[in-house]
């Protein structure tokens, strides 16, 4: 084989009839003009397409013999967008174009052609065409495909965004707040949630629509029927560890049976749903509540991808809430242990004593932090602010035996603030769990009807106290 080189160094074969042989593989249908626009050459590709011989169509005029109006008819040579092309020597392309089967039928054709030149001389125009209405098909295939991925990227960035923005949270209002503002109206036109409570109710407890929480909708409790009792009723049946449901318009307008069904049946009616979802939050082990999502636009119902992805969103939320009933449980656990240990203060002779107990962010309300103010046997006062590492119920229990163990130790003692502390701190990898803590421990000294007063004090790694005179 002769090969010849390229002007960036390839190689081209360049054997007699080695290109007749490509165009003619050549899977897209070619036709080849010389400037006046008669058809030099075809590939079998546009033998097919046309239903025309080769034969057929070599020396004719292209626009003669191919080119037709929608209805058929002939159209001016001026109004033809390939003779144009070939009288100004440019490339062109066209869509939806127009072209006459050799069986008489129509067909329209996206085309394009470029100049052929030899040595410099226009020598006519080489025109690729295909079936337009396969194009489409295709565009719409890749368009649909496309959609589809599209859609499932978004649906796996909301749970990503879900999971993120409610792990942030150990409250369960905000998180409830945070997820409606997440899925209205991203996912849904309306949201809502249903929480089982202790005594055998159902609590909703958020309800978020277009225009953002609606409380008329919310706070309200019914009893939950036993299962099997309406087994028509989604929530009843998600409630009871039944599986997702997905409700079409028809399903909405159902009848309802208990209190529980027909409020729920009442506020799909309300939110003008034609669509709804309702999932568990939670496994089926451990079923915190549901998930209500409503749509409202008949063209765009919900699917059972929908009813996939919102059961992912349902068992995560219900962790969460999980999470934040059990943080709320040890708060309060240790909320009460902080209230029982922080006594009334002490209000000696003149002297008046006032504290302020301020939580840092959401979340810290519970922990190692405390104060205390006390009497002790030889009448001086004693004033504490102490923090243990930490801001949990574990703390708070550490808080609780350092207030303990520094009460006994400072009651009866008569040396200074110091001596004191050095004993808890010896006395602490003894008798306590706590890692570690920091303090202040202060001794008020003077009649507390007469004065003067001579604070004395001692730090173990906290601030020191201030004094804050009558101007500031």
């Amino acid at each position: 084989m002769v090969e010849g080189v390229g002007d960036e160094g390839w190689r081209w074969p360049a054997a007699p009839g080695f290109w007749q042989r490509v165009v003619g593989q050549l899977g897209t249908a070619l036709i080849v003009v010389d400037p006046a626009g008669r058809i030099l050459a075809v590939n079998p590709a546009a033998e097919r397409l046309l239903g025309r011989a080769a034969a057929a169509m070599v020396e004719e005029d292209a626009h003669d013999l191919l080119h037709r109006d929608a209805h058929g008819g002939r159209i001016p040579r001026e109004q033809c967008p390939l003779l144009r092309a070939g009288a100004e020597r440019a490339e062109a392309r066209g869509e939806g174009d127009i072209c006459v089967r050799g069986d008489g039928g129509l067909i329209a054709i996206s085309w394009s052609a470029s100049p052929l030149t030899d040595d410099g001389a226009f020598m006519g125009m080489a025109v690729l065409f295909t079936d337009a209405a396969g194009d489409r098909s295709a565009r719409r295939e890749r368009a649909a495909y496309t959609h589809a991925l599209e859609d499932l990227t978004e649906r796996l960035t909301l749970v990503a965004e879900i999971t993120d923005v409610l792990g942030q949270t150990l409250e369960t209002d905000e998180a409830l707040a945070r997820l409606g503002r997440l899925l209205v109206p991203r996912l849904a036109d309306w949201a809502a949630v249903d929480l089982r409570v202790g005594s055998g109710q159902v609590h909703r407890v958020a309800v978020t629509g277009p225009g953002g929480r609606d409380a008329a909708q919310e706070n309200w409790r019914e009893r939950l029927p036993e299962a099997g009792e309406e087994a028509r009723s989604p929530l009843v049946q998600v409630l009871h560890g039944g599986d997702p449901v997905l409700q079409r318009e028809a399903d909405v307008a159902a009848p309802t049976a208990s209190a529980l069904s027909a409020v729920h049946g009442g506020f799909l009616r309300a939110a003008g749903a034609t669509s709804a979802v309702t999932v568990p939050l939670g496994s089926r082990r451990q079923i915190t509540g549901a998930l209500t999502l409503v749509r409202t636009d008949p063209a765009h119902p919900f699917d059972a991808d929908d009813l996939t992805v919102v059961s992912d969103i349902g068992r995560r939320v219900g962790l969460v809430i999980d999470n934040a009933r059990r943080f709320g449980r040890q708060r309060a656990v240790a909320e009460a242990m902080q209230r029982n240990l922080l006594a009334p203060l002490p209000q000696p002779g003149r002297l008046r004593l006032a504290a302020r107990y301020q939580p840092a962010p959401a979340g810290s309300q519970v922990g190692g932090d405390w104060y205390d103010a006390f009497e002790r046997k030889d009448g001086t006062l004693a004033l504490v602010i102490g923090d243990v590492v930490g801001h949990d119920l574990t703390a708070a229990a550490g808080m609780a035996q350092l207030h303990g163990i520094l009460r006994s130790l400072a009651w009866d003692h008569t040396g200074p603030p110091g001596a004191v502390v050095d004993r808890l701190d010896d006395a602490m990898p003894a008798i306590t769990t706590v890692p570690m803590a920091t303090l202040v421990l202060a001794l008020l000294e003077g009649d507390p009807d007469t004065g003067p007063w001579t604070l004395r004090w001692t730090s173990a790694g906290h601030p020191p106290p201030l004094l804050l005179t009558r101007d500031g």
